[in-house]
């Protein structure tokens, strides 16, 4: 095992059926009220105000929230848009209007690691405040305090290997001592470039044709947490 666990959320810890089909259409329902009520909020205003100043300077929320509603239907993985729906979504959570998905492996294996003494992190496209959120409203209750670490696009993207330098930067160790737990193969590349150990998280409930062979471009290959080394067997 490596001295520290670096994971992403959507298909890793976390089917990508629950942000597709629950988290997304949430937000996209319920941005234009939010935007009404809390717009003028400064936290909320400076997220806005980039959208607008990046689409030719909008003066309308209402066309604001338009184009926050097409990225949400593209997958755009921009910040502003992150930012926002993490609160919409805090509301979401709070209200209970639904808990968010964990596979049941995740949810002995992080634990597990925990107690074992292995430090994790989380690195995903969302905001760290819907991160945060995630695991604090999840299938298997509140599991933030397992983990020592939050970071998202403001560390940069996550195909690009700099971003894995950051972010092991900031842990403080070396980067081969890290482990990083992805289902894209090409943010995995990035952290290899950067010096990490990988695992490529090929789950057929999100992946029903397998990735073998030359499809895995060399990471190690596993389809459940319980495959990783020093995972409880489920």
């Amino acid at each position: 095992m490596p001295k520290a666990i670096l994971t992403d959320i959507e298909g890793t810890t976390s089917s990508i059926s629950f942000v597709k089909d629950v988290l997304f259409p949430y937000a996209r329902r319920a941005l234009p009220g939010f935007v009404a009520r809390r717009g003028r909020e400064p936290a909320v205003r400076k997220w806005l105000d980039m959208v607008a100043s990046e689409n030719g300077g909008m003066c309308d929320d209402a066309m604001v929230v338009e184009v926050l509603q097409g990225w949400i239907d593209e997958d755009r993985k921009h910040t502003a848009l992150k930012a926002l729906q993490g609160m919409v979504w805090a509301d979401g959570y709070k209200g209970a209007d639904f808990t968010a998905h964990l596979y049941p492996d995740a949810a002995e294996a992080l634990p597990a690691w925990h107690a074992a003494g292995l430090p994790l992190y989380v690195y995903s496209s969302g905001s760290v405040p819907a991160q945060r959120l995630f695991f604090g409203h999840s299938d298997a209750g509140d599991l933030t305090g397992l983990f020592s670490g939050w970071f998202d696009t403001e560390v940069g993207g996550k195909r690009e290997a700099d971003s894995y330098h950051r972010i092991v930067e900031s842990i403080g160790m070396p980067a081969r001592d890290v482990m990083f737990l992805s289902d894209v193969v090409e943010e995995l590349d990035a952290a290899r470039e950067a010096g990490l150990a990988t695992v490529l998280v090929d789950r057929r409930e999100d992946y029903p044709q397998p990735r073998l062979g030359d499809a895995t471009h060399g990471h190690w290959r596993v389809e459940s947490f319980a495959e990783i080394d020093g995972a409880p067997k489920v």
